[in-house]
């Protein structure tokens, strides 16, 4: 029996590994993972396809990680859970017992019945798997795609596509383009410079259906749009979210929502079983609620809390939030927060806009203190500022100054800069 066992050895799997060799040296650390590599950084497989990095460049590891830290890693698929027993079921029969089990499993690609999605060249975008077909296919040819949705994993895909040379057609179900991280003026900012790019954005539509080509049925020759029009390609990239991995827990007495709903210190409903990432409905500091929030950083963090509770030293997770760096079509954006609100009284919007220089900013206060900003085409004080809000500082005395091209630490009181030089 391994004293801890991990299934998953991504972002949260890794940051157990790390936190229970912290406090626990020498206990056995069994993890169990369905990809050989595991320790690369998914955020950056769209790199991988553009041509801008190799998987080597995006290892966030090296390949001694699970050696140097005394880890067996077993690289089969964990299919059942035994929860009376403390055991996991992997796909050729066998069972690995364990004291403590951590839950990293992840999410999986949200894929929507669609008539001829089992056609050659219907694609996912969320590892590197993924990644290396898709850069296959463009090898052999391939120049014209279609992308269902736009948001963060469809914008990434498709400025690697652009890269290539692929002519892209993006399908977006809402009116606009990164719903959820920005609103309508933002948006409309980001969607000029990715038409400029020469992508075709369609929106208010899906796709209903996947042709197939005039020669060869088996192979993606055209969609079919949910309104009636048509448009050829080659590949179909579904980006249109995750979903967690909960088949697991399926039927056990694990308590899920949407996700695996877990405490503070990441433990789920049934002891010594914890989880981690992606898969798991942890707090959110602005929302004062746990909920899912499939973010690369939060799950290295909330799968040390957990690293550190299985090892036996008390740790508990601050929280995070929704947050989102990114640079797709040469503008960078920064969303945190509460960045894109429904009208609400109780809250205040202040928002300073160079539509020449293209640079938009936006923050949203509750009670005089920060709960979301957008920060586009000048991101540079996006820190100080998230430091005001992870700390609920009240802004009141100098939130006019929050927005002013030369805001700096300088602006702060002398109270908040001691405080912040003190962390």
């Amino acid at each position: 029996m391994s004293k801890y066992v991990i299934v998953g050895a991504c972002a949260a799997g890794i940051g157990a590994v790390e936190a229970i060799r912290e406090i626990d040296a020498d206990g056995e650390i069994t993890v169990v993972s369905e990809e050989q590599c595991s320790h690369y950084s998914r955020p950056m497989i769209s790199d991988f396809v553009s041509g801008k990095a190799n998987l080597e460049k995006m290892k966030t590891r090296d390949d001694q990680f699970w050696q140097k830290n005394n880890v067996t890693l077993v690289c089969k698929k964990a299919v059942g859970l035994n929860l009376s027993e403390h055991a996991v079921t992997l796909e050729d029969g066998t069972n690995v017992s364990y004291e403590k089990l951590l839950l990293a499993t992840g999410g999986k690609p949200f894929v929507p019945k669609m008539e001829g999605q089992e056609k050659e060249g219907v694609y996912t975008f969320t590892n590197i798997s993924d990644a290396e077909q898709l850069a296959q296919k463009i090898n052999a040819g391939a120049n014209r795609a279609v992308v269902i949705g736009a948001g963060l994993i469809g914008i990434s895909v498709t400025d690697a596509l652009t890269k290539r040379g692929v002519k892209v057609t993006m399908v977006e179900l809402q009116d606009k383009i990164l719903s959820l991280l920005l609103d309508a003026t933002a948006s409309e900012i980001v969607e000029a410079a990715v038409r400029k790019a020469g992508v075709n954005i369609i929106t208010g539509q899906s796709v209903q259906k996947i042709l197939g080509k005039p020669d060869n049925e088996n192979q993606v020759g055209s969609v079919v749009l949910t309104k009636g029009g048509q448009v050829p390609c080659d590949m179909v990239i579904v980006a249109i979210g995750v979903i967690p991995r909960t088949e697991l827990v399926a039927g056990t007495e694990v308590k899920t929502n949407r996700g695996i709903v877990v405490d503070g210190s990441m433990q789920t409903s049934v002891p010594n079983v914890y989880a981690s990432g992606d898969v798991a409905e942890a707090y959110d500091f602005i929302l004062n609620q746990n909920r899912q929030l499939p973010l690369w950083p939060l799950a290295v963090l909330e799968g040390r809390v957990a690293g550190y509770n299985m090892a036996g030293k008390k740790a508990d997770y601050a929280g995070g939030t929704n947050m989102s760096s990114l640079k797709y079509f040469g503008i960078p954006i920064v969303s945190i927060g509460l960045a894109n609100p429904k009208p609400d009284a109780a809250l205040e919007i202040l928002v300073n806009q160079d539509a020449e220089n293209t640079v938009y900013k936006k923050l949203v206060l509750k009670d005089n203190v920060l709960v979301g900003m957008t920060f586009l085409g000048a991101i540079e004080r996006a820190g100080i500022l998230f430091y005001l809000m992870k700390n609920k500082i009240n802004v009141q005395a100098f939130k006019d100054a929050l927005l002013k091209d030369d805001f700096g630490l300088a602006a702060l009181p002398e109270s908040v800069r001691t405080q912040m030089n003190l962390e």
